[in-house]
């Protein structure tokens, strides 16, 4: 069985000029050619490309993807070994990701501070934190995600009275969450599980969508950044550990 060059392009979900380029520097040298001359693949030329993808995913250049390609067909490497090594590099791959994600939670919380008012106005509202902390580099490093730019939309319509309203709501529920952390209430009680819920809606309902997996990793971030955690703490010393352990417990009641 073989395929034509625009079936694989298909396949794979790459253009036709990109197979042609790949045949041009020997990567992958389609196995037959037609009476007309037309390039066709066979299954061992897509086993061959769908290994080039995987390292152009992982960010390799295409002649260190050929080196390992030729090394694996060879026999001077061990397709196990070969196996090894991508699970490894997936697996690093993976942690990358999870790491960006948790970047760009913790970028969109912050950037939640970026209201275009005047300096005095910004310090009219948040007192003496700088509302433009982290927005250049957020803006840089993750401006094209969608929640960011939910985010930004939202808070470009927002009024110099619509921050003043949002800050009276957290205001109101850092006062109802110290009372409950007063009274002794555990972080996976019904109380705290309500105001950890009430924090997620709050995000949601004034910068973008907040699920719950998203929620739990703005709680973990809540303790283990020192900017959050002073800001939760400044509330009730402990708040941003407490809040954190609610935000969890609310999510796996909610799973």
């Amino acid at each position: 069985m073989s395929y034509s060059v625009g079936r694989v392009a298909g396949f794979a979900g790459v253009t036709v000029r990109t197979l042609h380029h790949y045949d041009e520097i020997g990567l992958l040298v389609p196995s037959e050619r037609s009476h007309a001359g037309h390039r066709r693949y066979g299954d061992a030329d897509l086993d061959r490309l769908q290994q080039i993808l995987f390292y152009r995913e992982l960010g390799f250049p295409l002649d260190q993807v050929a080196v390992l390609l030729d090394d694996l067909a060879t026999g001077k490497a061990d397709p196990r070994a070969h196996l090894r090594r991508q699970h490894e590099l997936l697996t690093a791959r993976i942690e990358k990701l999870r790491k960006m994600a948790a970047a760009v939670e913790h970028a969109m919380e912050a950037r939640t501070m970026g209201i275009d008012l005047t300096p005095e106005e910004k310090f009219e509202v948040f007192g003496d934190k700088d509302p433009e902390e982290h927005a250049e580099e957020a803006e840089r490093r993750w401006g094209g995600t969608e929640a960011y730019a939910e985010s930004q939309r939202r808070t470009a319509r927002y009024t110099k009275e619509d921050w003043k309203r949002m800050q009276a709501e957290v205001a109101s529920w850092g006062e109802r969450y110290g009372a409950l952390m007063a009274a002794g209430e555990p972080p996976s009680g019904g109380p705290a599980m309500d105001l950890a819920e009430e924090h997620r809606l709050h995000i949601t309902e004034w910068f973008y969508p907040c699920p719950y997996e998203t929620h739990r990793g703005l709680g973990e971030m809540y303790v283990s950044d020192e900017r959050f955690k002073e800001f939760y703490d400044s509330m009730r010393p402990g708040l941003a550990e407490h809040l954190r352990d609610a935000i969890a417990a609310n999510a796996e009641r909610n799973s």
